[in-house]
Formats: C-alpha cells, structure tokens, sequence
C-alpha cells in the first residue's frame, strides 16, 4: 500500500494525463496559452520585430501607438512593439537560468536536510534561514552590487535568493516521505540509502517540487524587472520590460503608453506562470481544491 504522496509523485514521473488534466482546466488552459504566446512572441522576434530594438529617431520621439508603430514610440524614437518582444527574451532567459540555479541548489539541499536530519539537517537549515532573513530584492541587489551589473550576475543573484523556497519544499516533502510504510521496507530488503532517494523519496518530492518551480518563475522575471527599473539589473541599450518602465517614468503623462505596454506583458507573463502553478497543483493534488 502506497500513501498519497507516494501516488502523487508516481503520477507526475509517469505523466498520467497530466497534460490533459492541466488542459481541460480553465486556468491551466489559460495559463498555458498565456506562457505560449510570450514564449512564441521570444523566439520568434527577430521575425515580429518590426525595427531594430536600438534605432534611434529623433523625428519620431514619443509618437502614439499607430498603424506605424503599433505601441508608439519612446523619448528616443525607438519602437516600443519590438523592444517589448525583445524584453521577452530577457525576462525568460532570465527567469528560467535563475529559477534552475535555485532549484538545482534547492532540491539537493532539501533532499539531504530531510532525509538525513540531524547536523546536516541543522547546518542547511541554518544557512537557508539566514539567506531567507534578508529581503529577497535586497539581498539580490546587494549580490548584483558586489559581482557587477550584467545578465550573467543578474541571473546569479535572483537564483541564489530563491533557493531556501525549493531547500523548504524539498525538505518538508521528503519528511512526510520519510516516515512511510513503504520506506520502511525499502530499508527492510536492503536497500541503501542511495537507492531509497532515487526511487523513492525523489520521485515523491517531485510534485510540490514542480509547483514551486512554476510559482518561482513569475517570482524571477518580477524581481528582474525591479532590478532592471531601480538601474542594477540589464542595462540600456538592451530592452528589458523594468528598464523601459524605468526610461517611461519621466514622460509618463505626455506618453502613456510608454508605461502601459511594457506592464501589461509584465502583468500577463506574472499571471500566466501564477495561475498554471495553482492549476498543476490541483492538478496533483485534487483535494487541495476548494
């Protein structure tokens, strides 16, 4: 006999129906087309853009939303549209490499802290606490601050805030795991430790794992947009959704829309990755719904 968690974790190493599980629900629906449309909009800029992310036109600064410029232009005369597809790039790049840094990092953390205990548990946990006692965009500003400002380092910096999340969720996983009936004979037969966190406590500890990765991506493109509009984040000319609201808060009455496009993708790249995560968690866990 197998718990819940045990059955949770088989079903999503196995796939079963999830894909179609997530579909059939209206948010993950929603949440799926959301992410696709920024994801297709990213890899296919070079194709959508209408002009050269840096062209500067002094004869056509400022110039509202038009059958020229679909999403008008900011004070250096550059297209808004193409920057924004662009700025995609950079907020998924940013928010896939950072959340991997922090997942990677977080899951072995968690998956030793749980399943060992003791001083190993004791000293992680401590150095996770004292990573999670700083605000998280402070602490990521200060990192940015002291490697340098550039996309590598901005990257870094956003992955290493988020890692006490995924050490949390792991560890907290592989506790309820720990104590089950079927680990218990895992050790009964022999098996060694090694063997019982492969096939046994990492495929359980990879549900909630998987939710928090979905959750933590709207978390990273977010705070690169912060960095990016308080200066310490991707630097001009490179188009980055923060840097633009930053540039638009100047001329934020004279042209609006300088401001309302850039946070609108924002809006809706946040929202698509927030409501799929609420989706595959009903979706692994049906009694988690309301």
């Amino acid at each position: 006999m197998t718990s819940k968690e045990h059955i949770i974790g088989r079903r999503l190493s196995r796939g079963d129906g999830l894909l179609k599980q997530l579909w059939q629900d209206p948010l993950g629906r929603a949440g799926f087309l959301g992410i696709a449309l920024i994801i297709l909009l990213a890899v296919f800029a070079p194709l959508i853009a209408r002009y050269d992310v840096a062209q500067i036109n002094a004869r056509s600064r400022l110039a509202a939303p038009s059958i020229t410029y679909w999403f008008g232009t900011d004070n250096f005369g550059r297209d808004i549209f193409s920057r924004i597809i662009y700025g995609a790039r950079v907020s998924l790049i940013v928010g896939l490499v950072s959340v991997g840094i922090a997942a990677g990092i977080g899951y072995l953390f968690g998956l030793a802290a749980g399943y060992f205990e003791g001083r190993v548990e004791s000293a992680i946990m401590m150095l996770m606490d004292i990573i999670f006692a700083f605000p998280s965009i402070l602490l990521a500003l200060l990192i940015v601050a002291v490697l340098g400002t550039s996309v590598v380092n901005t990257m870094i910096a956003i992955g290493i805030v988020n890692i006490p999340v995924f050490a949390r969720t792991v560890r907290a996983s592989v506790k309820a795991v720990k104590g089950t009936d079927y680990i218990a004979n895992a050790r009964s037969v022999g098996l060694k430790n090694g063997a019982i966190l492969l096939r046994h406590i990492t495929p359980n500890a990879l549900a909630p794992f998987t939710v928090q990765a979905t959750l933590a991506l709207s978390g990273a493109i977010l705070t690169e947009a912060t960095m990016s509009f308080l200066g310490l984040g991707i630097q001009p000319p490179s188009p980055s959704w923060g840097s633009m609201l930053s540039e638009a808060r100047t001329y934020m009455e004279i042209a609006p829309w300088m401001v309302v496009f850039p946070a609108l993708f924002i809006i809706l790249t946040i929202l698509s990755f927030n409501i799929l995560g609420d989706a595959l968690r009903d979706a692994l866990d049906p009694k988690l719904k309301l």
